[in-house]
């Protein structure tokens, strides 16, 4: 029977133990606005200053998805570019707010790779500007080839 995976099995150096990458963004008004639209949650813990004022966290928070946002920025551009990466999972503990103005950096290293599917288990993690784990969890991917586009009819190359 044929190996519905041997045209997807990424080469040798494409996906391996320890492979790391990070993406670096400080946490903007802009950010947090645009978040709770895109996202729908407009929980004033991340949009008002008295509300927030008044919890645990004595000011507004990011949310914490944010944080997942930058770990997928990091997995689907930056650790493995040329593929096209799957997102299949993640687990992920909250350890830390993130407040407004906090520049944080996602880093992702993959810890295991699958012998006989292109798929890898990653260890995620951020942290802020102090070098505090804001969030820790692990990611499941898997990898497909960068498909070819072609130009359109016109199109100059």
């Amino acid at each position: 029977m044929p190996d519905p995976w041997k045209d997807f099995m990424p080469p040798e150096n494409t996906l391996f133990v320890g492979r790391k990458a990070s993406f670096t963004k400080k946490v903007t008004e802009h950010d947090i606005t645009a978040f709770s639209e895109v996202s729908g949650d407009s929980n004033p813990l991340h949009s008002d200053p008295e509300y927030a004022a008044k919890t645990r966290f004595g000011q507004r928070i990011a949310h914490g998805a944010f944080g997942l946002g930058l770990v997928s920025a990091v997995l689907g551009t930056k650790l493995c570019p040329e593929k096209t990466v799957i997102y299949l999972g993640q687990s992920v503990r909250f350890l830390r707010p993130v407040y407004l103005n906090d520049t944080v950096t996602a880093e992702c290293e993959i810890t295991e790779v699958k012998s006989d599917r292109p798929i890898a288990i990653v260890a995620c993690r951020c942290m802020n500007q102090n070098g505090e784990e804001v969030l820790k969890g692990e990611a499941t991917i898997m990898l497909d080839p960068v498909p070819f586009v072609a130009p359109r009819s016109g199109a100059s190359v």
